[in-house]
């Protein structure tokens, strides 16, 4: 009998099959490799996101800020509803407050119909709290509270969510600034459902979550699944977007608003508003409060490009680092990296590459 073998598995000189598991590459974790640590404050609104307009004197305010932890993923779809609300005023020059992704993403929708924008903003990236997300697809993630789920939500929700998804796959192979990666969970116990992730799902838009049989993956733990999502190079992908918006005749101004009348001052009629968390002061925003989480960056490892969540911890592998995250902490304006708490989730992770099978 002819000899053989698969991804799977092999034949012996015995012809009988045995199973290889899938290899899947180890992290390389420890502390002396942590290189960066961060925290990252999500704008959350127990509401879901702001998109509505009002007006501050002869001039028309539009928001669109509060995503939670799905600024990365509704960016271009919230953008274009700012957009269209924008354009309803007639107005040909606009303000967009803000240069964190949401900001980047609305000024380069309006650019595309010929408008003309200039963005201001109290600082730009990296120095901006986009620079510090973990740059998943993850539209549903903190959005608003379950219970605040209304149908009109709901069908904004779906619509921006469509209009992003599209957007990120035009942008597939651009220097792998946006790239799909497989997913692993991992758990003792099966994961209790998401009331909120549950509730706002786009049948088919993803593949299916796959859970694997014990021969299909090299985990120890008992319940494990597989789903291919996209992730974002977050460095690169802000770089090519304000490199193109300063290409099509964009401008950024550095200014901090303290005060309504800082806004009313400018000379552009219409101004979005993407200010995510400085919205609190600014438009007197009780509702917006912060999630702080804080990540762990470790030195990239170029044959680890996957995802992975485990009990206590977290890998999004990026052509930046290998960030370890896991905690959200509600109300928390504290951007100060805990030691503690890097150490703790460097020893979930580490358990599970230890625990690895061969």
């Amino acid at each position: 009998m002819a000899m053989g073998a698969s991804a799977c598995g092999a034949f012996t000189n015995k012809n009988i099959y045995v199973t290889r598991v899938p290899r899947i590459p180890k992290v390389k974790v420890s502390m002396d490799r942590i290189v960066k640590e961060t925290v990252g404050l999500r704008p959350f609104r127990p509401s879901g996101p702001r998109l509505d307009c009002e007006t501050l004197g002869n001039k028309t305010i539009v928001h669109n800020y509060g995503h939670g932890g799905s600024g990365w993923s509704l960016s271009w779809g919230t953008g274009s509803i700012a957009r269209e609300k924008a354009m309803a005023t007639g107005e040909k020059k606009f303000a967009v407050l803000g240069c964190g992704v949401v900001g980047i993403a609305t000024a380069r929708l309006l650019q595309e119909k010929g408008n003309e924008v200039t963005i201001y903003a109290k600082e730009l990236p990296p120095h901006v709290t986009s620079s510090r997300a973990t740059g998943t697809w993850s539209p549903a993630y903190r959005l608003c509270d379950p219970d605040k789920i209304t149908p009109e939500l709901r069908a904004t929700w779906e619509r921006a969510c469509r209009f992003s998804f599209q957007t990120y796959q035009y942008f597939l192979g651009l220097n792998d600034i946006v790239s799909w990666v497989d997913e692993y969970t991992l758990r003792d116990e099966m994961p209790p459902a998401n009331p909120l992730e549950e509730r706002l799902t786009i049948e088919g838009l993803l593949p299916q979550r796959v859970w694997l049989k014990r021969n299909e993956h090299p985990f120890r733990e008992r319940y494990v699944s597989r789903l291919s999502s996209m992730m974002f190079n977050i460095p690169s992908y802000l770089h090519r977007q304000m490199s193109d918006f300063v290409m099509f005749g964009g401008k950024i101004v550095i200014r901090e608003f303290s005060r309504l009348e800082d806004v009313d001052a400018l000379s552009e009629n219409c101004v979005i508003n993407c200010t995510g968390l400085g919205a609190k002061a600014l438009f007197n925003d009780e509702e917006i409060t912060p999630v702080s989480g804080q990540l762990s960056c470790l030195i990239p490892q170029g044959d680890v490009n996957y995802k992975l969540s485990a009990k206590g911890g977290s890998i999004i592998a990026r052509k930046d680092g290998i960030y370890l995250g896991g905690n959200g902490i509600v109300g928390n304006w504290d951007t100060t990296p805990s030691r503690e708490q890097t150490e703790k989730v460097v020893e979930a992770i580490r358990q599970v590459m230890d625990n690895m099978r061969s």
